[in-house]
């Protein structure tokens, strides 16, 4: 009987082993390897995983980006700085004008209008809202990435966008503006 169980023993290690191997090898073999651009473009984004651009996570939609299939514009939670930086890095031209800018947001609940009924919290893709069905529901603002998702969900309007709180620990010093030089009549500036 130990003997029966020691040949079992053996012969499944023997396989585990050796299907542990082709499978390794096959993973070598078989791998596909991402353009360097992709890569890139993929360290490049906000990383918030929030699908508003219309694709599934920020590595589709920089892949979609590397190929030329999308326009670079999309990223809500990058904004201006993210699509000045695409245009730069991709070499095409970004139609700014119609974009708002606007600074970090999360989403607050208005608790006296929430009648729990977890729709926000099935569109939630970081957890970041608590609550249970028919009961309150609250936002951790620490999770929440400012997707919006959750507002259009909400059949009481109790979600809204507000901007996150300026703190010693996400404040950071403004960019200098660039002076408007004034020139007088007559004198010529070499540049």
């Amino acid at each position: 009987m130990i003997a029966s169980m020691l040949i079992a023993i053996g012969s499944l290690t023997a396989i585990g082993i050796a299907l542990g191997t082709i499978l390794g090898a096959a993973a070598r073999y078989f791998a596909v390897k991402e353009s360097p651009l992709e890569e890139e473009l993929k360290a490049m984004m906000p990383g918030s995983q929030c699908g508003q651009c219309g694709f599934v996570g920020c590595a589709q939609y920089a892949a979609a980006l590397a190929k030329g299939e999308a326009p670079i514009t999309l990223c809500a939670p990058g904004g201006k700085v993210l699509i000045e930086s695409l245009s730069q890095k991709l070499g095409v031209a970004a139609d700014l004008s119609g974009l708002e800018e606007k600074g970090p947001e999360h989403a607050f609940i208005i608790e006296d209008l929430c009648i729990g009924c977890t729709r926000c919290i099935r569109e939630c893709s970081t957890d970041a809202i608590m609550g249970a069905n028919k009961l309150m529901h609250t936002i951790i603002v620490e999770a929440c990435h400012g997707c919006s998702k959750c507002v259009p969900v909400c059949p009481t309007d109790a979600i809204m966008m507000v901007p996150v709180k300026v703190t010693l620990r996400n404040w950071h010093w403004p960019k200098p503006e660039v002076e408007n030089t004034h020139t007088e009549p007559g004198v010529v500036h070499a540049h």
